[in-house]
């Protein structure tokens, strides 16, 4: 944070948390140890507290497997939050994965209310992966219904195009592989790199609202 603000870069503090598919008191197998996405941004020292609040009981109350959060704690600590539906492990991407747009719809509606129609926006992202841009169709059908907004967003692992490969073999000596496993954990293209302006622009030129709501988050005072 003190970096970001001596090199004239605004920090915007954030986690991507998981959401319990039901409560965060749920633990039954193979139903609640596979938690939804979500990004939450903290749009000023209220929203700060709010999300030390969730991560804290996340760890505390929810964890199973790993650490989750659930739509009662979201509902009572939602204000001062900037809300992103996240990647395609997200509730409404997946939704939409399952061809059951009334979920999704559902779904979103839900976080409109819970935040505010100003501090929800749907998020889309492109890797390259087969079924994003279809999803991505999916999710301005959704932010239209409901009358939200679009963010342009690029799941970042690393920075450069080219460190992929560096990527890759650091993943296979964390999950305790080798670069010869077939069956190993992996990233499903090289695209998860820190993308320029222009790459963003030429990803998402038709949908420039969009790339303009990336943005906006920036300039909030």
């Amino acid at each position: 944070y003190q970096s970001a603000l001596e090199h004239q870069i605004k920090p915007i503090i954030g986690c991507e948390v998981y959401v319990a598919r039901r409560t965060r008191h749920d633990r039954q197998p193979k139903l609640d140890d596979d938690p939804y996405h979500l990004v939450l941004l903290a749009e000023n020292e209220i929203g700060y507290k709010n999300l030390l609040q969730l991560v804290s009981d996340g760890h505390v109350e929810g964890f199973y497997y790993r650490p989750r959060v659930d739509r009662e704690l979201l509902s009572a600590l939602s204000e001062g939050l900037i809300v992103l539906s996240a990647c395609l492990s997200g509730e409404i991407p997946r939704r939409l994965q399952e061809r059951n747009p009334t979920a999704a719809l559902k779904a979103a509606e839900w976080y409109r209310e819970a935040f505010g129609p100003d501090h929800f926006f749907l998020e889309l992202q492109d890797q390259g992966l087969g079924e994003q841009r279809e999803i991505n169709h999916g999710l301005l059908e959704v932010a239209r219904h409901l009358g939200l907004g679009v963010v342009a967003t690029n799941d970042v692992h690393y920075i450069k195009e080219d460190e992929a490969m560096i990527q890759d073999v650091l993943l296979s000596i964390q999950t305790g592989k080798t670069l010869n496993d077939r069956d190993r954990l992996r990233f499903p293209s090289n695209q998860f790199y820190l993308k320029t302006p222009q790459e963003m622009a030429d990803l998402f030129s038709g949908a420039p609202d969009a790339l303009k709501n990336t943005l906006a988050y920036s300039l909030i005072q």
